[in-house]
């Protein structure tokens, strides 16, 4: 298809949006309003009809997911050398590609490594841990700091004049000694991925005008989401051209608390004068009633530029509004409904979303499911390989099959605890980088203590003597009785049960490695015989090495498979959808019910006292704008809070819905008896059949 078919598709506002590239451009892009269609036939537009090459092109957008998405839809309308260079990816990989680019600006050594933030974590603990005994609340907190003061720019020499109270004294202290400890291992962490560049951007001209040359065009989406950095860096590589294009929505900002800046839409129409607005508020995706809520809610924030979402449609189902007694009513009901429904309408599991507040909601939502059978998926659980043990025993394979992963080193060289501190570290780290060796091999150099008191090198020795030990065992044969044999010399087990805040959570974690182990051997199976017959002949005479080569090809995939299991592709299987409203955002459901529309629930207690309940009705709108055909939105009278049931006050957002698109159950004020009595007859008939 042409570019010139493809533009013919979309509506005037899209066309006008991907034609207009005489500057800077911000398209205000309504929920459903085909914004990633815009988006990737402006690139395409750019290349094919505009001539310009596609290395000069950068897109970036904040999720692996979406950068995914729209890598694959771009990749079908640029064929071959045309789409050769171009750059489709997140903020935080741009920010880690100018890293590579400029390692030498930066003072970094090649195979820097990067801190996931358990990793970050651990090195505070262990950093704060000097101080005083410190819980896992405080780190968090100090984390939390130290993340906003990254995403704000702040770096440590100036966080101590940021300081408004003896906590924040406490974390400018630790920032300083955890940037220096960075520093000295050769990692950055995830905020550093946009800080680094941004800061050498603003002091270097030269690295400046580098990164200007190489981009000509940027493409931003979900540009409401940016913080200060990540809107700074746009800035910084687009101000001489001001050639590029924002797609946001002012109204579905919600990631405040991780530093998003919807203000970022007004401060770049101060920053670029000539800013054109175009707005999609064509919706593809819901009725008209549903829109008209979403509106009529939405409506009393306050807003720099005003859009309305209209919709071909048709007006569709009122929305349902259900007042139940308790919470286990509120559960009973809409996993009732759902089992109903199904067999009545003939729909999917997959068709019905439950969207809530807080993952506390779903448990006994849980419950009722697994009662009527009914299959679902509980989106944003912990991930497999995102659990601390797991990581650990991760860490630990990855050394042994390289002793040069300085980030595996870090993690686990004090796990179980081995006496080896934070300070001890980072002279290793110091002495590790003027020799130019990983920080495993510099724990056997004669040289290290000169640097090291005796007592820390012993404890240095001891370890790698160990992890030596091990990858001998595994060289001269069982490679998975050596790691085994590994897991219990260190008595792992004993570290977990120490750290664990039960026995019964201790012996789970326990589990999950072995089940690791387990994954590692079965990993194993296909690898061996699997090769062709000329592979087969290539390795004849190396049966010695096989069972190393093959833990160690074992190893690798299950490293790959943790990468892989963070950028999961959406599970398609036909089950229930359960997810809060943040996670529900850039999706989309045939039927949605949304649980707990209650004050203190929506918008949430922390909100009414902070004061920002505008963002609290941002999150409403998401979840409503999610309903493609039907929107249900339920609530309790009481609900359990501290052991006893409280009272609850229903949300002012029902307030804020237009009165006469809502039908309204369990509340006689305002119920139809003749809808009632129609309903129980509808529900009995359903049960009739499901028991027929």
């Amino acid at each position: 298809m042409s570019i010139h078919q493809r533009l013919a598709k979309l509506n005037p506002r899209q066309q006008e949006a991907v034609r207009y590239i005489d500057g800077p451009c911000l398209v205000l892009a309504g929920a459903g309003s085909g914004k990633t269609s815009v988006i990737t036939t402006k690139i395409a537009y750019l290349v094919q009809e505009c001539g310009m090459s596609a290395r000069r092109i950068a897109a970036v957008t904040f999720t692996n997911k979406a950068a995914r998405e729209m890598k694959e839809r771009v990749g079908q309308m640029l064929k071959g050398k045309e789409g050769h260079g171009l750059t489709v990816s997140t903020f935080h990989t741009l920010g880690l590609n100018i890293i590579r680019g400029e390692l030498k600006a930066l003072g970094y050594k090649p195979g820097f490594s990067l801190f996931d933030p358990e990793d970050a974590k651990a090195l505070l603990r262990d950093l704060m841990n000097k101080d005083a005994q410190v819980d896992a609340e405080q780190i968090n907190a100090v984390q939390a700091q130290i993340s906003q003061w990254k995403n704000d720019l702040i770096l440590p020499g100036e966080a101590l004049s940021h300081a408004a109270d003896d906590d924040q004294h406490f974390a400018a202290r630790v920032y300083e000694a955890y940037g220096r400890h960075l520093k000295a291992y050769n990692a950055v962490d995830f905020d550093d991925l946009i800080l680094l560049p941004v800061a050498l951007l603003q002091r270097d001209p030269e690295a400046l005008a580098r990164w200007r040359r190489k981009i000509h065009y940027m493409l931003v989406d979900e540009y409401q989401d940016t913080n200060v950095s990540q809107y700074l860096l746009v800035k910084l590589l687009m101000e001489e051209r001001k050639t590029f294009t924002v797609v946001g929505d002012d109204d579905q900002s919600i990631y405040a608390w991780r530093g998003a800046r919807p203000e970022n839409l007004v401060t770049l129409g101060e920053d670029f004068p000539r800013l054109n607005v175009i707005k999609l508020e064509q919706n593809y995706r819901s009725t008209g009633t549903i829109l008209r809520a979403a509106n009529t809610l939405i409506a009393n924030n306050p807003h720099v530029y005003e859009k309305t979402l209209w919709s071909e449609m048709g007006q569709g189902a009122p929305i349902r509004v259900v007042v139940n007694r308790h919470e286990e009513a509120e559960a009973e009901r809409v996993a009732s409904e759902i089992l109903t429904r199904r067999i009545k309408e003939r729909a999917e599991w997959r068709d019905f979303a439950v969207l809530y507040r807080g993952n506390f909601q779903a448990r006994l939502l849980e419950l009722k499911l697994q009662h009527y059978q009914i299959p679902y998926k509980l989106s944003g659980g912990t991930s497999f390989f995102s659990r601390n043990e797991i990581k650990d025993a991760m860490a630990y394979l990855r050394l042994l099959i390289n002793p040069a992963d300085d980030n595996a080193f870090l993690r686990i060289v004090n796990v179980p605890r081995r006496e080896i501190g934070p300070g001890t570290l980072e002279k290793l780290a110091n002495y590790a980088t003027e020799r130019g060796v990983s920080l495993f091999d510099a724990c056997h150099e004669l040289g290290l203590e000169q640097q090291l008191p005796a007592r820390a090198v012993e404890c240095l020795g001891r370890f790698t003597h160990f992890i030596d030990g091990v990858r001998r065992r595994m060289d001269q044969g069982d490679a998975l009785a050596a790691i085994r044999g590994m897991l219990h010399e260190m008595d792992y087990e004993a570290w977990l049960y120490q750290n664990a805040s039960a026995p019964t959570i201790a012996e789970k974690r326990m589990a999950n490695v072995w089940t690791l182990i387990d994954q590692l051997e079965k990993s194993m199976k296909p690898a061996l015989g699997n090769e062709s017959p000329e592979e087969r002949a290539e390795q004849a005479g190396e049966e010695d090495d096989a069972e190393t080569d093959d833990v160690e090809a074992a190893i690798s995939r299950l490293v790959l498979r943790d990468i892989l299991e963070q950028q999961a592709e959406e599970d398609d299987t036909d089950r229930v959808q359960l997810l809060t409203m943040h996670a529900s955002k850039g999706l989309e459901f045939p039927h949605v019910y949304l649980m707990g529309l209650e004050e203190e629930l929506l918008p949430h207690r922390n909100a009414i006292e902070a004061g920002t309940v505008e963002e609290e009705r941002r999150l409403a709108y998401v979840g409503i704008t999610r309903a493609r055909q039907t929107l249900t939105l339920t609530l309790a009278r009481q609900r359990k809070a501290f052991g006893e049931l409280m009272d609850c006050v229903p949300s002012r957002f029902l307030d804020e819905l237009p009165p006469d698109d809502l039908e309204w159950e369990g509340r006689p004020d305002r119920e139809d008896p003749d809808k009632k009595q129609a309903r129980g007859q509808d529900a009995i008939a359903g049960l009739r059949s499901l028991l027929g």
